[in-house]
């Protein structure tokens, strides 16, 4: 299997430092052209299947693609939102005193869940479950996968032991190749060649 994994276009929110969570989001006219020139890079790819977070920022960046491949089918997958950051979502990073809290050089996780947020272990196995299904009923496919920086992450640090943590860019694209025994190999990482001017 092929698998193409991408971050959705740049929102209002991501501008103004809202977290967005499981908030729709809306993207912005820079992340309106970036989906644009996804799409015309993946354009000539052969791909099987496109699966989209069902937030609207990854929608609206997965329909850009798929006018390219209008005869491929489409799927809005819940398992692919962004990480659920309860009541913090809709808030400003710089307005919230502990959002990047840390003690004793562990990040305070424990204060999301506190406030109706996602857990790290269940983030990662939602994640790591769609991640299961996919390599079991698409093997030797092309799938592209639209969804959001986190979840991207844990998609990313799920498939290669050595990668480090990294901010995903806007509609970036990173590409996995799967053997027959479902081995992971990295073909690309958060390349964003088609931004370039």
């Amino acid at each position: 299997m092929r698998l193409i994994v991408t971050r959705h276009g740049e929102t209002e929110e991501n501008r103004q430092g809202i977290i967005q969570g499981h908030l729709h989001g809306i993207l912005s006219e820079l992340g309106k052209e970036q989906a644009k020139k996804l799409a015309e890079r993946l354009k000539e790819e052969k791909i099987d299947l496109i699966l989209s977070s069902d937030l609207a920022r990854a929608s609206d960046t997965a329909k850009e693609i798929a006018k390219f491949h209008p005869e491929i089918p489409f799927e809005l997958k819940k398992e692919l939102r962004e990480r659920d950051w309860g009541e913090f979502s809709g808030k400003r990073s710089d307005d919230i005193e502990y959002w990047n809290k840390i003690e004793n050089g562990v990040w305070r996780d424990g204060l999301i869940a506190e406030h109706g947020g996602e857990t790290p272990e269940e983030a990662t196995k939602r994640i790591t479950n769609f991640k299961n299904e996919l390599l079991q009923k698409f093997s030797g496919k092309k799938v592209l996968v639209v969804t959001h920086n986190s979840i991207a992450n844990l998609l990313l640090c799920g498939l290669v032991k050595e990668y480090d943590k990294v901010r995903l860019e806007n509609t970036s694209l990173t590409i996995f190749e799967f053997d027959e025994n479902k081995e992971p190999k990295l073909i690309l990482l958060n390349c964003v060649k088609h931004l370039e001017d």
